[in-house]
């Protein structure tokens, strides 16, 4: 048995796998975020910790037959965020998070320090990476800055508080703008441009190597043997990839999780940050991918849900299977700025073309069409920088709705399929690099594709609408930027 842990932004999810790679038990946990200023989102650092071990202590309490089978553990988690750890590897401060946007003016600032960042870490500056948000706590907050032992990732502080090790994988680190991501090990130079040195970054290992052991007192509590490996683990959409079998180059996907991506393996370190597209290290060795990313896919979903006081389940219903073309309204998914194609932390939301005989369905329709616009930008953006794209898996919690897929279908213009397990993707792709750091199988023979549930295919009758919607939305981003 294989155990895999999501630490994601609104909850922690646990998935245990069988040795034929069936999934057997999940269990997940809600995590709260807080806002406690414009643009800020942060996270108590042991709230992660409390949701994974409740998560994995529910599955003990159903399964404690299989739980104690566990030989490996790996961790996914969301990327970028900041948990800052003093000298007795206590928090200083919450965590701050991948969708924070305080730090834009630090970035200009790291990019004036370190004329070398884009060819070393291959990705430009966002407030929503980590080197950024050092900056500003330097600034900010000189005393916590001082007091800086470790700077560790999500995933990376449960990994410690579950083992004592302080470890990140390369998928991970790579998301942090410190990483010599074509050479897979710390800068030096882009730390030493954020204040920083190797002695405050953890030990690097991949993916599906051991990173450390589960602590005894974990082992205990959860009937596992003593000898339990955790592995490095991956960044959230990395650790999808592997759940998705997309290790071969050329594989590509589309989450709508709380975050948007457009991803696509790669055999080589393939920078283009002119597009504001992300380029990190696999969660496998020798193997790196591209992303273009949106901020808020499935979150403007839930954003809406909770404006109106609805399940969002019960948004979508009315709307059934399908739509027979674009809303009239027009939405800008842009709740918590952009990076994919604007890198604009301060780009923001945005109804267009409302009029009195809008109705609720009609607003729903334009927040799914929204983000598979967003979509379509990423989309260009890889295509810009690495060739055009065939088709994609759906994953993330938005991959259950079959009217949002074949609206992605429709204005992205490829064949979209929604996968097996594609909700837990991420947990599930945590669960083999587990189990490779166990066993020492090739990856290829563990990271097989799942079978695919459904697939949606661009229709004729209404693809040359979508184009023209898609062509006037793109105007309502610059042009609502010259107002704000």
């Amino acid at each position: 048995m294989y155990l895999g842990l999501d630490i994601g932004t609104s909850g922690v999810k646990a998935v245990l796998v069988s040795e034929t790679g069936a999934i057997v038990a999940t269990a997940a946990r809600e995590l709260a975020l807080s806002h406690p200023a414009p643009l800020w989102s942060e996270q108590d650092p042991d709230g992660w910790v409390a949701a994974a071990v409740g998560a994995v202590d529910d599955l003990a309490a159903r399964y404690p037959r299989e739980v104690a089978q566990v030989r490996g553990i790996g961790l996914s988690g969301q990327m970028h965020g900041a948990t800052l750890l003093d000298a007795d590897g206590r928090p200083l401060r919450p965590a701050i998070l991948w969708n924070d946007g305080r730090s834009h003016a630090e970035c200009g600032e790291l990019e004036r320090r370190c004329p070398s960042l884009h060819a070393i870490s291959g990705n430009l500056a966002m407030p929503g990476f980590t080197a950024p948000k050092l900056l500003w706590v330097a600034r900010h907050e000189p005393d916590i800055f001082a007091r800086i032992a470790k700077v560790l990732l999500p995933k990376a502080y449960v990994r410690y508080r579950l083992t004592g090790e302080m470890v990140e994988d390369m998928s991970d680190a790579a998301g942090t703008l410190w990483l010599d991501v074509g050479l897979r090990r710390w800068s030096a130079l882009l730390l030493d441009a954020t204040g920083l040195d190797l002695n405050q970054m953890p030990r690097l290992v991949e993916g599906s190597e051991v990173s450390a052991m589960l602590a005894p007192d974990y082992a205990q509590r959860w009937g596992m043997a003593r000898d339990v490996v955790v592995a490095g683990g991956a960044g959230d959409n990395a650790a999808s990839a592997i759940g998705l079998g997309a290790i071969a180059p050329g594989d590509a996907f589309l989450s709508l999780g709380t975050s948007g991506v457009v991803f696509r393996v790669t055999d080589r370190f393939a920078p283009a940050p002119a597009s504001a597209v992300h380029a990190f290290c696999h969660a496998l060795p020798g193997r790196w991918h591209q992303m273009g990313v949106m901020l808020s896919a499935a979150a403007s979903l839930a954003w809406l849900a909770g404006v109106m006081e609805v399940p969002a389940a019960a948004l979508l219903a009315p709307l059934g299977d399908r739509v027979h073309g674009p809303s009239p309204v027009k939405f800008l998914p842009y709740l918590d700025g952009e990076r994919t194609p604007h890198n604009d932390a301060a780009a923001s939301g945005a109804f267009v073309g409302l009029r009195s005989a809008a109705g609720r369905s009609q607003i729903v329709q334009a927040v799914l069409e929204g983000v598979a616009f967003a979509a379509r930008d990423n989309l260009a953006a890889l295509s810009a920088a690495s060739g055009p794209l065939a088709e994609l898996d759906l994953v993330g919690g938005g991959s259950r709705s079959p009217l949002w897929a074949q609206i992605c279908a429709d204005v992205l213009g490829i064949p979209v399929h929604r996968v097996e397990e594609g909700e837990v993707g991420a947990a599930l792709g945590a669960s083999r690099l587990g189990r490779l750091a166990a066993t020492g199988e090739d990856a290829a023979a563990v990271c097989t594709r799942p079978r695919r549930l459904a697939s949606f295919t661009p229709r004729p009758s209404v693809t040359a609408a979508y184009d023209e919607a898609y062509r006037r939305w793109r105007e309502l981003y610059p042009a609502l930027k010259e107002c704000a």
